[in-house]
């Protein structure tokens, strides 16, 4: 017996509570053929402008992602979205691979991350000096270019945009995203990445490959481009970005 609407695959995705983008932009991108099953890892909404509560914001996504993991394998994905990023980069490269591991032997299935397929991602476009966007605090942006850092890539500018809670890093604007990719482009930069899963930026990032003349990676975008081409499905898709629409 086969799915009846997942019958070329089911995506699950695992996402703080507090998350609004990954889910709908996760729905922008689901050929036909494909379900998206979303888990969730219950999370407070509070301010994380204090060390101390940033800290405490990123051991509760750890400590539910795998009870999230356990809860939505029940049906029977063919592939999961891991998409905290911060969880993602943090500890670098060696961390992030030890816990891709980890995580797809837990799901017994492939686990996309937004750290590995990012680096996926760039190695298709030969790109060796990024900038990057982020919706962190200070802290979590040093995680995200240690990552990178660590993975190869020289990073001559990075901003981040300091949301003041999780739930308000969806509430960033339209015009703030095209400011900061802006601010970001630069001839001495080959890409520019987005990170931060509830920040809204998938078709921003599509447009804005055209007025930079170059790839702008949105973090949802690629993390599920690379669970479709990992689980065998090789669409192309115009207007969400080029990695979609090239490979």
């Amino acid at each position: 017996m086969t799915d009846q609407l997942g019958y070329r695959g089911r995506i699950a995705l695992v996402v703080p509570s507090t998350n609004t983008s990954c889910q709908p932009e996760s729905e922008l991108l689901r050929p036909v053929g494909v379900t998206n099953h979303t888990g969730r890892i219950s999370i407070k909404e509070r301010p994380l402008t204090t060390e101390q509560a940033f800290l405490e914001h990123v051991q509760a996504m750890r400590d539910g992602m795998r009870v999230a993991i356990d809860q939505v394998v029940t049906c029977q994905p063919t592939h999961v979205i891991m998409g905290v990023a911060l969880e993602a980069f943090w500890g670098g490269v060696r961390a992030a691979d030890e816990l891709q591991a980890e995580l797809t032997a837990r799901a017994g299935v492939g686990i996309s991350m937004g750290s590995t397929a990012t680096v996926a991602a760039l190695q298709k476009f030969g790109a060796r000096r990024i900038a990057v966007l982020t919706p962190h605090q200070p802290r979590g942006d040093e995680q995200v270019r240690r990552y990178f850092e660590e993975a190869g890539y020289e990073i001559p500018r990075l901003i981040g945009l300091k949301c003041p809670s999780p739930v308000q890093i969806a509430h960033t604007t339209a015009e703030q995203v095209v400011a900061a990719l802006r601010a970001l482009d630069g001839d001495d930069v080959d890409a520019i990445v987005q990170v931060g899963t509830n920040l809204a930026a998938v078709e921003l990032c599509a447009q804005a490959e055209r007025w930079l003349a170059k790839p702008v990676l949105a973090i949802n975008a690629v993390t599920y481009w690379d669970a479709l081409r990992r689980s065998g499905i090789d669409d192309r898709m115009l207007g969400r970005g080029s990695i979609l629409e090239r490979f």
